[in-house]
């Protein structure tokens, strides 16, 4: 039994307001009170039939580029406008859609969200063995909409995943000092966390999935009007070393984030032409 269920009109499936809204209300001290930032597990939240299907549906990798780089490796990105599988489409829809914000807004407390028609950095994602996500807090304003993120939702699709094929989701805490919590993968397992600039989270070690396995979910983002936009700091995905490890930090961002903050407007694209770590 899932916790949210999609009604059919037709050939669409819907989310009912009243029964989002009501989940959320139940799953709202859960939510607001974890550490370290404000985040639910939650498990069987949609339909396993459903999500069985789109995993088996996903496009094509045949000349896909896939993030290749020390803080991500071998992770495919498919927003909404690269599936065919219809869906996969309807449940995007429903996911940025009205009910399910209901749901989002009771469990949260954040009020107003906005969908992202654009899935940046959203949709379909795919990770192959040996791929990872280093630990990093995501991008805060929407590059086209001026919106700040607020919200990352994810949805795992991989269906008898074992616990030794890795692919765990890693919250740590605002120090960077050590993992609070480590999510595994598996099918129907859905998380929602807070996004802002020290919400450290990430898929740090390799897969270790067989070669006939990758690492499958859906990930749509949330945000909220910014009345104005001009006090507030834009970042990029902002990766974090952890402690012990061989993790390097994205010196390239590190740089582009002093120019921003300490370089004259009018000389920032100038400054930006002298970065040493292109």
């Amino acid at each position: 039994m899932s916790v949210l269920n999609l009604e059919r009109f037709g050939d669409y499936l819907a989310f009912d307001e009243g029964q989002c809204r009501a989940a959320g209300r139940a799953l709202a001290g859960e939510y607001r009170h974890a550490s370290p930032f404000p985040h639910i597990v939650i498990d069987n939240l949609l339909d396993a039939e459903m999500l069985r299907s789109i995993a088996g549906n996903y496009p094509s990798l045949d000349g896909k580029q896939f993030f290749d780089r020390d803080q991500e490796r071998l992770k495919y990105q498919f927003p909404a406008k690269e599936i065919a599988f219809g869906m996969t489409r309807n449940l995007l829809a429903e996911l940025n859609g009205e009910a399910f914000h209901g749901f989002l807004e009771e469990m949260t407390g954040i009020t107003g969200l906005i969908a992202d028609p654009y899935f940046a950095g959203g949709g379909l994602h795919l990770t192959r063995r040996g791929g990872h996500l280093s630990v990093h807090a995501d991008f805060n304003i929407h590059g086209v909409m001026n919106v700040e993120r607020r919200l990352n939702l994810l949805v795992y699709l991989n269906d008898d995943w074992h616990g030794e094929y890795g692919g765990e989701l890693e919250l740590w805490d605002k120090a960077m000092a050590s993992c609070v919590k480590s999510v595994s993968p598996v099918l129907g397992r859905a998380v929602v966390f807070n996004t802002s600039l020290d919400s450290y989270h990430g898929q740090p070690q390799p897969l270790t999935c067989p070669e006939d396995r990758d690492r499958r979910s859906i990930a749509t983002y949330y945000y909220t009007a910014l009345n104005d936009i001009s006090g507030v700091k834009q970042r990029t995905t902002t990766f974090q070393p952890r402690p012990g490890t061989v993790d390097k930090p994205d010196r390239k961002v590190q740089f582009d984030h002093v120019v921003q903050d300490w370089v004259p407007p009018r000389l920032q694209k100038f400054a930006r032409r002298c970065n040493p770590f292109k």
